[in-house]
């Protein structure tokens, strides 16, 4: 789908580079970063991949790994 947004210059011209420097499309380069964006702003898919993950992994009663998951997850931005 074709669409006209408006950017301010200066992530305009950072993206230009990025495509150029990686020889991907402008487009190409747009789409990555708004599938990103949303990804990492959309809570309900990000609480089904957890979910996933945890169901994969299984539960543990190893204490060491469960202190080292709540480290980990206090210093992520949610």
């Amino acid at each position: 789908m074709k669409t006209a947004v408006s950017i301010p210059d200066d992530i305009f011209e950072r993206a230009e580079r990025l495509a150029s420097q990686e020889r991907r499309s402008r487009s190409d380069v747009y789409a990555a970063a708004l599938d990103e964006y949303l990804a990492r702003h959309a809570r309900e898919e990000i609480t089904d991949t957890m979910n996933r993950v945890c169901d994969e992994v299984g539960e543990t009663d190893d204490a060491f790994l469960a202190a080292a998951g709540r480290q980990v997850l206090d210093r992520v931005e949610w």
